[in-house]
This record gives structure tokens, C-alpha cells and sequence, in this order.
């Protein structure tokens, strides 16, 4: 939070979308917080501000900050804490999008804080700014056997997932919009989903 001229506080928000860089990523399933960011920044009309510092892709409206980490899925704490601090950011005002293998796909959760579950951009996250940041899961299912997890997450979507993905990624873009202007809890019950068919 920082102040205008009026001494008045401003919640400066970064919204954070965890993936891997480059075309062979894209479609995947470990990237939909790319997908959700690169939908929100068109929607808002925010304009590119990366440098190399940054070490990731970033935009910005005027007091909204949207990250894609360059550091692949592994090292994605590196880049938000840099962005993080640069922009004196707090930890309570950051929202991360992820993939989430314990929710069947098209499930949509909230929350703030916790753990990471396995997933090895949150557990990077953790490392570099702490848990307490707000977490939107977007359920990509799992598959059998965890032993097929690491090669799952970086496959695409299925073809019947695909037919329902536009659909799901402008669901979640609204859900993070509100939290621009609602609470976390009002959020929750407007916008979480328990599977795909909650979309109608």
C-alpha cells in the first residue's frame, strides 16, 4: 500500500499467473495462470512495462501489476520477489493463478494462505515471499497414478477439456477482477466452482 498526494492509501495489486515460457508451454495444462493473465491484461488494457530485471513478462494499469515469470515453473518466487519489492508491494495484495491437480478440472477455489500442495512454483513462492498471498486454483484434474503427474501437467488439455477452456479462463478473469473491489469471502461464494459443470 503507498499514498497519493492527498495521503490517501492506494492498494497497489500484482496478480501473479504461474507457467513456463515459450510456444512449447503454452497449451498446457501447467499454464493456465499465463492463459488467465494474458486474458486480464487484454481485457484491461494494460500495458507492457518488462525489463530484464524483472525477470518475467509484466504489465501494468495504474495501480494493478499482472507477472508472467521467465524463471520457469521452479524458480517463480525469484522473479515476484523482484517485482515485488520494486514496486513495494504487499504480500497480502499479491494473487497468484495456478494449475491445481487436486481439483477436478474446471473446479475454481480461493484462498489465502497454506500450503503448496506440491506444486513447485507455490513451494518457490513460499521460499521467496512467504505464504500469505491469495491463491486462485483452477482445477486441471489428475491422472491415474502420481507417478504420471509431472508428464501430465505438461501436456495439453484434452479435446473435450478444450471445448469448455475459453469458457473457464473468462470465468476465473472475472474472479479476479472482483477482487479488485470485493473481499476474498465474497469472491469465494460468487466464484468458486466445484467442477466444470458449474458453469452451466
Amino acid at each position: 500500500m503507498s499514498l497519493n498526494p492527498n495521503n490517501e492509501s492506494i492498494v497497489v495489486t500484482l496478480f501473479v499467473g504461474l507457467g513456463n515460457p515459450g510456444s512449447k508451454y503454452e497449451e498446457t495444462r501447467h499454464n493456465i495462470g499465463f492463459r488467465v493473465i494474458d486474458k486480464l491484461v487484454d481485457e484491461l488494457g494494460a500495458r507492457d512495462i518488462s525489463k530484464n530485471a524483472f525477470e518475467g513478462t509484466l504489465y501494468r494499469t495504474a495501480n494493478t501489476f499482472f507477472l508472467k515469470p521467465a524463471t520457469f515453473m521452479n524458480l517463480s518466487g525469484k522473479s515476484v520477489e523482484i517485482v515485488k519489492q520494486f514496486f513495494k508491494i504487499e504480500l497480502e495484495d499479491i494473487i497468484v493463478i495456478h494449475d491445481d491437480i487436486d481439483l477436478p478440472f474446471g473446479a475454481v477455489r480461493f484462498k489465502k494462505g497454506g500450503g503448496h500442495g506440491g506444486h513447485n512454483g507455490l513451494r518457490s513462492l513460499d521460499t521467496h515471499i512467504g505464504k500469505d498471498y491469495i491463491r486462485v486454483r483452477v482445477g486441471v484434474g489428475k491422472p491415474e497414478y502420481k507417478s504420471q503427474v509431472a508428464d501430465y501437467v505438461l501436456h495439453p488439455f484434452s479435446a473435450e477439456e478444450n471445448l469448455h477452456l475459453t469458457k473457464l479462463i473468462e470465468h476465473v478473469v472475472q474472479a479476479c477482477k472482483a477482487l479488485l473491489s470485493e473481499e476474498l469471502n465474497t469472491v469465494k461464494s460468487k466464484y468458486s466452482l466445484k467442477s466444470i459443470e458449474g458453469l452451466g
